[in-house]
């Protein structure tokens, strides 16, 4: 053999017994092993679903009643769908007094939109049926009495006076002999309405023989339908919730009541003889039957107040808000 070769053999062997002798280590792609202690083997527990999330609960929901509180269901039923609720929430706009009978009578809703607070003979109906009606209060009406636009000269009246237009008088100039010697066209709730109720309890005295017995008297459980009569003529006048006036401001004009005109601080200090409250009402066997009810009147109350103004009303006082939340509390056992 060479003797070049032979040394670079040896060489080679040397060097191998000299690394083993130093004992490094084999290279590995395995890694290392990881202690294992009782806090790492421990997953921590997922938290509960909300089963008040919009996005929790599935099922229908229906409602009907007031058409006052009808634009603000139908907001909050807006509101509660675009946050993920997929399913049909039904809003019946039929007057505070037929909500009140699908609800109570039929028990064909799960709840009741209101503008007057439910009768004790309307208790009993849901009783009957057994359901015991709670009461959640969301906000506050400013009834208003509207003219047209056209209308030059009524901008003021009595609360008498108003018991005249919605009564004996036939003329305006029956109310005032300066007004015009023209009919008052009259444009009023139909009587399922909690407004007509309404109405007639704080200007009649409970008493509706003198506004039904009006001439010229147009009736109607939809409010739009009021607003077009209104605005058809300067002789005509109506009333209705705060949120249609509102909607048609730039041609109608609202009447001041013992020279009170309806904002935020007449309504909540009762100055204006023509606030009142707005409700939902719905029972606790159907928020424990059906859980997108109580989520759906937990997003109401949750929300309400940031969607009110808008739509056209006031907001309930804090101490009306926590009412309801009592109120809700109780009935889904929390």
């Amino acid at each position: 053999m060479n003797r070049k070769i032979q040394t670079l053999l040896a060489l080679l062997v040397i060097s191998g017994l000299a690394l083993a002798a130093c004992g490094a280590p084999a290279p590995t792609t395995e890694a290392p092993a990881q202690p294992t202690t009782a806090a790492a083997a421990t997953e921590e527990p997922a938290a509960p679903a909300d089963p008040f999330s919009p996005l929790n609960v599935s099922g229908d929901i229906i409602t009907a009643g007031s058409s006052t509180v009808y634009p603000l269901s139908e907001r909050m039923a807006e509101r509660f769908n675009l946050e993920g609720f997929g399913d049909t929430i039904t809003i019946d706009s039929i007057g505070s007094g037929a909500g009140y009978e699908r609800f109570c009578v039929a028990g064909e809703t799960d709840i009741a939109n209101a503008s007057r607070p439910i009768r004790e003979s309307e208790v009993e109906s849901c009783r009957a049926i057994d359901r015991e009606p709670i009461q959640f209060y969301v906000g506050t009406d400013a009834v208003s009495v509207v003219v047209s636009s056209q209308n030059d000269f009524v901008t003021d009246v009595t609360a008498e006076e108003l018991a005249l237009i919605f009564g004996a008088a036939n003329t305006w100039s029956d109310v005032r002999p300066e007004w015009p010697n023209e009919p008052i066209q009259r444009f009023i709730p139909g009587t399922d309405s909690g407004t007509f109720d309404f109405f007639v309890e704080i200007i009649h005295g409970t008493d509706p023989t003198a506004i039904l017995a009006a001439s010229n008297t147009q009736k109607s459980e939809d409010d739009n339908v009021l607003v077009q009569g209104v605005l058809g003529s300067p002789y005509a006048i109506g009333f209705f919730g705060y949120a249609y006036y509102v909607e048609n401001a730039g041609a109608m004009n609202i009447v001041s009541i013992n020279g009170v005109a309806p904002d935020s601080v007449s309504v909540e200090d009762g100055s204006y003889v023509l606030a009142r409250p707005l409700f939902l009402f719905s029972d606790a066997a159907i928020l424990a039957e059906k859980p997108q009810v109580a989520a759906f009147i937990h997003f109401y109350l949750s929300y309400v107040n940031e969607e009110i103004v808008d739509v056209g009303y006031f907001q309930a006082s804090e101490a009306a808000i926590e009412a309801s939340w009592d109120n809700f509390w109780a009935a889904v056992g929390q």
